[in-house]
């Protein structure tokens, strides 16, 4: 394929040094002349292992070069990918000046030309910035067919990026107007087509979650070095845990987190760092975080504006009649506090059965708990004008028909039956599971 690759930084260049050794045809675009000259030189403008071959030999070969025209650069080829930087601005903000220059130049040759063209945008950016780009100075383009325009995030460690680039670890691209990308797929290779922004957001995700485990790794580290233990083994250890630490279990949005261990270890380990005089940012935010986690289900419940609540499931997870720390405890009692009219069905809870710190958390908390509790699901529904699911209790499809269009179904855990119900379903992390 003939492809203009736009920005001679990090990802452009790699992604030029990839595409054209798999036998593309690549033109890079950029306004610095220094690297245009090293790219027609056959050097490579940054240093990674592997590079300097890869465009020492596409040079020499006639499938790689390097100009400052743009509009030359479009006119020759029929995909152009967008790998220009998008810094931090002093506020912390993202500064799309190069984005949206170099996407305007772009629709600008595009008009005309007589042939239509495909543009990947693969520079991070923050979630609605193409969608932006795109009805700003595209949308005629788009209507007509002459430009089909995709976000493509890349994953490309330095050091390692020939690889990453060959092999991704997650291969993912959305689309505007949501259609199958068939060139992007045949250049790219076999990729999953995510809403928009999805695709914009994923990448953010990744690198919090990357940066989120080098503090985690960190701050357990200071730790160990002040009980005298050796972090890098502590958490060669840890890592050796791949059915909980290092899975997809916990990475599910849904419920704030409850029970006996997390919100009773977390605090202790937090109040013993302070004892000792050690800073622990991260993971001392833990407990905050999970508290606005829990105002966000009641913003949801208090602005659907109805009285009567129905909340399912109020043991922390389903399974177990474990009260301790439970975010729905916490949900009713704070929903109880306010005035609200709550009653709660729980099928793994049996009063009579509630026995030491099980017994004592409901008698601090909601002393009140069995006057609240019924044991007919369907009367509780019919009765409700809000449900809260944070379990699927047994006989839940049964329960389907009385739910009306007025009823509202605040979804906690991702339970797709509820989609299919008659009421006013609104999910905790996602208004709808299928997207």
């Amino acid at each position: 394929m003939r492809v203009s690759i736009f920005g001679i930084g990090y990802v452009g260049v790699v992604t030029a040094g990839c595409l054209s050794d798999q036998g593309h045809d690549v033109i890079c675009v950029d306004v610095n002349q220094e690297k245009v000259d090293n790219i027609n030189n056959g050097v490579a403008p940054i240093v990674e292992e592997g590079l300097d071959e890869m465009i020492r030999q596409a040079r020499a070969q006639g499938r790689l070069s390097a100009t400052r025209d743009h509009e030359k650069a479009i006119a020759d080829t029929e995909i152009s990918i967008v790998c220009v930087g998008t810094p931090s601005l002093e506020s912390g903000r993202l500064n799309l000046k190069y984005a949206t220059e170099v996407y305007a130049q772009i629709c600008a040759a595009v008009e005309t030309k007589q042939s239509k063209h495909v543009v990947i945008i693969r520079s991070t950016m923050l979630p609605g910035s193409v969608r932006n780009l795109v009805e700003n100075y595209s949308k005629e383009l788009i209507k007509t067919g002459s430009l089909e325009v995709s976000f493509c995030p890349e994953f490309l460690r330095e050091g390692s990026a020939i690889q990453d680039f060959n092999h991704p670890g997650l291969a993912v691209y959305g689309s505007y107007g949501d259609k199958p990308n068939e060139s992007l797929v045949t250049l790219m290779g076999e990729s999953q087509l995510v809403p928009l922004e999805a695709s914009e957001l994923v990448k953010y995700a990744c690198n919090y979650w990357h940066a989120v485990k080098v503090a985690f790794g960190n701050e357990i580290g200071r730790i160990s070095k002040h009980l005298g233990v050796n972090g890098q083994h502590l958490m060669s250890i840890f890592c050796q845990d791949t059915q909980l630490n290092i899975s997809p279990n916990y990475m599910r949005p849904g419920t704030p987190f409850g029970g006996s261990c997390l919100p009773k270890d977390v605090s202790a380990l937090s109040a013993f760092s302070k004892q000792e005089g050690i800073s622990l940012p991260m993971l001392e935010s833990i407990l905050d975080s999970n508290e606005s986690h829990l105002d966000h289900l009641l913003r949801i419940v208090n602005r659907a504006g109805v009285r009567k609540i129905l909340i399912i499931g109020l043991t922390f997870k389903k399974g177990t009649d474990d009260l301790r720390s439970s975010p729905m405890v916490a949900l009713a009692e704070t929903l109880l506090g306010k005035g609200f009219d709550v009653e709660i069905f729980d099928d793994n809870l049996e009063l009579s059965r509630l026995t030491g710190s099980n017994q004592i958390e409901i008698d601090r908390r909601m002393p009140h708990l069995a006057a609240r509790l019924i044991s007919d699901l369907a009367s509780g529904i019919k009765k409700s004008e809000l449900v809260v699911f944070s379990q699927s209790p047994v006989g839940l499809s049964e329960a389907a028909s009385h739910f009306t269009k007025d009823k509202v179904i605040v979804d906690v855990n991702g339970i797709a039956e509820l989609e299919t119900f008659g009421g006013r379903y609104e999910g905790l992390c996602w208004d709808s599971l299928g997207e």
